[in-house]
Formats: structure tokens, C-alpha cells, sequence
């Protein structure tokens, strides 16, 4: 091996962040028994019945193709006398994920925030609590990355004034206001992005980001036809695949690989990407925290590279301890720099 894993934990060289981007699938990969208590982490076709809302759903009076609750939602959502209906299903899915609870053991978003420095983000468009219950478990100890929720999220608030945002019901550090939850979007096609002050921030903030990252990893994120609206910011912030053909893209996703090609077709220049079904074989989980360091030693030095592969077994105080050697690393670099 040219570069050992040993003399990656060592290197810090790149300073352009990576972004990981989470669907709903990353939750379910990461949950497949439910939370803490058992509660199954719904997907969209099959929300309704997870969640009990059948009969909400009925009193509709609508006649649905499918059970799917995009299909659902969008349809409710075009007539204006429902709108108490509607709000109703809204009020049962925030409910149903604000209660949700990440297990006493590491889970997949436990290792894939220590796996991240500070210089990176997550954007998700996942409503769950479990990103952030992660960032707060491990970040007293670590550095964590900072997340992008691009559709909201139960756990989030947001100062009334603008000044920051962070948990639910906590006080803004500024001027001491109560942090008002953030808005949910729901499966439309047309989610109006910009009519969300907060919204519209996180989306702005991605923009700039996508310009100036090397690497791209979508994780669980299926780029449903309800989503077409994100999908254009996605593609716009992107840009021509012609001026990237130094960036890589990373899959991580259980569906067909000729299928995930051509959804992300307009992200990809050439064989500029790669497709894994697990989490635990992507780059993040195989190269934790130095990421950018292997992907210069890969692709810019032309270099073999050993894995330095996260131990997803180990619980909190070993993980931690394993990590600690590579944000020492890190620390040391700031200090010498």
C-alpha cells in the first residue's frame, strides 16, 4: 500500500467540504427494528398505515390510486376545504416523529457524524429526529459536521428574529426568544421553497456549498417525482457535469445500479461515481473523517489506499476512543498551522 491507513489518519490536506445528502431510505437503513422503543420509521408508501391515520385519510371522501402518502397528501392538498383534514394528517406524521428516540447503542447516523469534520455538511430532507440527536450525543466530545435540514425537522427550532437556530423550546443566544419549531414540507410538487424564510436559507446555504465541495455522497434519497422542485435547485446549484470532472459522486442506495445512473445522470461526468447498497462500504465509513484525504491520494496522486474502516461494532467509549486519535490529528494540525 502507498498511503497505509495509519498515514492517512495524519494527513489533513483537504480543506473543501464534503456534503452528504440523506433521505428517508438512511433512516430506514439505520432503523431497520424502529427507535428506542420499537416505533417503525415509516416510508411513504406505507406511512398511512404505520402511523394509523386510515381513517383521516377516509374522511377525505377522496378515492386514491395507491396508499402511497405522496399520492395522498398532494391530492388532499388540492382541494381548499379540506385544509382542516389536512392539517390534521400534518399535525399526526409531526407528532409521530417528534416522539421518536435514537437506541442506548451507536447507530449508522452515530458513525456517520464522528465521520465528518467540522469543515462538512449533511443536508436532509428527513423529518426525524435522529440526525440531531446523534450531533448531540457525540458532539460534547468531537467536532461534529453541520446539517442542512432542507425540509425541516421535528427536533429544530428557529429564532424568530433570524439570529440562529437550533433545538425546540430552547432559548435563542442572542436575544433570548424561545425558538419556534420549524415548518414541515409535505409531499407537493410545487413545495415553494422560498416562501419558508428558514427554508429558503438552507437551500441558499446548500447552493453555495455544491459549488465548492469534491465530493458528493446521497445516501438513502430516492429524488421522488414530488421533489421535482428540489431536484431543479439540485441541478441549477450543480451545474453543467462538463465543469465537473474532478468531482465524485457516491451512492449509497439498495436499488438497481443502472436505475440509480439514470436518476442521477445529470449529477455524474463519465465514470465519476460509484454505487454501494451499505453504508459500512461507502468512503465515509471506510475513510472517517479523512475522506478528502483519500480521495487526493485516489484520484489526484494516483495512489493505492488502505481502508481505515470504522469499528461498527464497538460501543460508545471505545468508538469514541478510536476516534479520538483522529481528531488529534486534527488538533495538532490547527495548532502547527
Amino acid at each position: 500500500m502507498e498511503v497505509s491507513a495509519e498515514e492517512e489518519v495524519k494527513q489533513i490536506e483537504m480543506g473543501k467540504p464534503y456534503v452528504v445528502i440523506l433521505g428517508a431510505g438512511a433512516s430506514f437503513a439505520a432503523f431497520p427494528d424502529g427507535d428506542r422503543h420499537g416505533r417503525k420509521l415509516p416510508l411513504m408508501n406505507n406511512l398511512v398505515e404505520t402511523l394509523g391515520i386510515e381513517d383521516v385519510v377516509s374522511r377525505s371522501g377522496l378515492s386514491f390510486t395507491s396508499n402511497n402518502f405522496e399520492d395522498i397528501y398532494s391530492k388532499i392538498h388540492k382541494y381548499p376545504e379540506l385544509k382542516e383534514l389536512r392539517e390534521e394528517l400534518e399535525e399526526a406524521v409531526y407528532e409521530y416523529f417528534r416522539e421518536m428516540e435514537l437506541p442506548d447503542t451507536p447507530t449508522i447516523y452515530d458513525h456517520l457524524v464522528l465521520s465528518l469534520r467540522d469543515k462538512d455538511f449533511i443536508a436532509t430532507f428527513n423529518w426525524d429526529p435522529f440526525l440531531v440527536q446523534a450531533i448531540r450525543r457525540n458532539g460534547q466530545r468531537f467536532k461534529m459536521p453541520r446539517v442542512l435540514f432542507l425540509h425541516g425537522n421535528v427536533e429544530v427550532g428557529d429564532c424568530p428574529k433570524g439570529h440562529m437556530m437550533g433545538i425546540n423550546g430552547n432559548q435563542c443566544h442572542e436575544c433570548h426568544d424561545l425558538l419556534t419549531p420549524t415548518k414541515l414540507l409535505y409531499p407537493v410538487s410545487e413545495k415553494n421553497y422560498h416562501l419558508d424564510d428558514f427554508i429558503s436559507k438552507q437551500w441558499s446555504t446548500l447552493d453555495e456549498l455544491l459549488k465548492h465541495t469534491f465530493m458528493v455522497s446521497i445516501f438513502g434519497y430516492g429524488a421522488p417525482v414530488s421533489d421535482a422542485s428540489a431536484i431543479d435547485l439540485l441541478k441549477k446549484a450543480w451545474g453543467s457535469v462538463d465543469s465537473r470532472n474532478m468531482e465524485e459522486i457516491e451512492i449509497i442506495d439498495i436499488r438497481d445500479e443502472d436505475d440509480l445512473r439514470e436518476t442521477w445522470s445529470p449529477f455524474i461526468h463519465t465514470h465519476h461515481y460509484r454505487v454501494e447498497k451499505d453504508f459500512y462500504s461507502s468512503w465515509i465509513a471506510n475513510h472517517p473523517r479523512r475522506t478528502g484525504e483519500a480521495y487526493i491520494n485516489q484520484f489526484l496522486k494516483a495512489q493505492f489506499i488502505e481502508n481505515n474502516s470504522l469499528p461498527r461494532t464497538a460501543h460508545f467509549e471505545e468508538l469514541w476512543d478510536w476516534y479520538d486519535r483522529l481528531q488529534t490529528a486534527e488538533n495538532l494540525h490547527v495548532t502547527s498551522g
